[in-house]
């Protein structure tokens, strides 16, 4: 139960953090464009945003906002180990 109430509340988060940021970056609703929008996605990646400097600059927007979704596939990797999703 545990396990599952903190997959969906991760991927919340997630979905969340990729709506203020689409909202901010392509200044959707008629707010203006803000170079931090992405700044919720940042701890939601971690650690793996720490790696994409060795990308070019062109796919690193795409890639910071798919990264948290490596953590959460952990998160539910590590449920269906334990046996506690089912």
């Amino acid at each position: 139960m545990i396990c599952r109430i903190a997959t969906w509340l991760f991927a919340l988060a997630w979905l969340a953090a990729l709506a203020l940021l689409a909202v901010g970056a392509l200044g959707l609703f008629g707010q203006q464009r803000d170079p931090l929008s992405g700044a919720f996605l940042m701890p939601l990646g971690l650690p793996w945003n720490l790696v994409l400097d060795i990308f070019p600059p062109e796919p690193r927007f795409w890639l910071a906002a798919l990264v948290p979704g490596l953590n959460l596939a952990i998160i539910v990797a590590l449920c269906r180990m334990q046996g506690w999703r089912r």
